[in-house]
């Protein structure tokens, strides 16, 4: 695991229940780890936290915690104030809004295995807006193929990512309100500008049109 890595993060890459990944390896919440440190992935044995849920199967590694350093930060993101606490996630499902204003370019194809999102066409610099209240779980650039990636946790369930961003108005840690501006598209990761906006329903890939209001 490198620097500015998260547990959700590592959990995404892996299409897997962020919190059997945190049962799995003895971490407790917040679910701080640190770089360097090693996680055990053979998470498909386990049953899941609140319901059960098939896993991916990545290889079993040995557990080897190593000392805490700072997180990695992006240099251009705009500062901005921590909360004081963690804000209070969504009970049951979240209100879903769109992140952005313009249209689908392509659809979700998880069955595929050629899109586990949709992507939303715009111009650079447009606002990104997070699409329901939650706390910003990780903001970086270490996750392959994502480019400047938001993930927001909405609740124990539901979790929401938003790709190939020009720059970060956020930081880990942070609470986002619905709406909130959180990036501004760009094209990293890909060759044209969009947002690749994911849903994951435990930790699993979801169609976000199934989510999102008709429009």
């Amino acid at each position: 695991m490198s620097a500015g890595e998260t547990l959700y993060s590592i959990a995404w890459r892996y299409d897997v229940d962020h919190r059997k990944l945190a049962q799995h390896n003895g971490i407790s919440p917040p679910f701080t780890i640190y770089p360097g440190q090693t996680l055990r992935l053979d998470v498909h044995n386990m049953a899941a936290p609140s319901r059960p849920s098939p896993r991916a199967t990545p290889p079993k590694v040995a557990s080897k915690p190593t000392p805490k350093a700072p997180a990695a930060r992006q240099e251009n993101k705009t500062s901005r104030p921590k909360a004081s606490a963690a804000p209070a996630l969504v009970a049951g499902n979240p209100d879903w809004r769109w992140p952005v204003k313009g249209r689908v370019i392509a659809a979700f194809g998880a069955s595929t295995g050629l899109n586990q999102g949709i992507d939303i066409s715009g111009k650079l610099g447009d606002s990104v807006r997070a699409a329901a209240a939650g706390q910003v779980v990780y903001a970086g650039s270490g996750l392959r193929g994502y480019g400047n990636l938001v993930i927001i946790k909405h609740n124990d369930t539901y979790l929401s990512a938003y790709a190939h961003n020009r720059r970060l108005k956020v930081a880990e840690g942070d609470a986002v309100k619905a709406g909130e501006v959180i990036a501004e598209m760009g094209s990293s990761g890909t060759d044209s500008v969009r947002l690749h906006f994911e849903i994951r329903r435990d930790g699993k890939p979801v169609d976000p049109i199934g989510y999102l209001p008709k429009r």
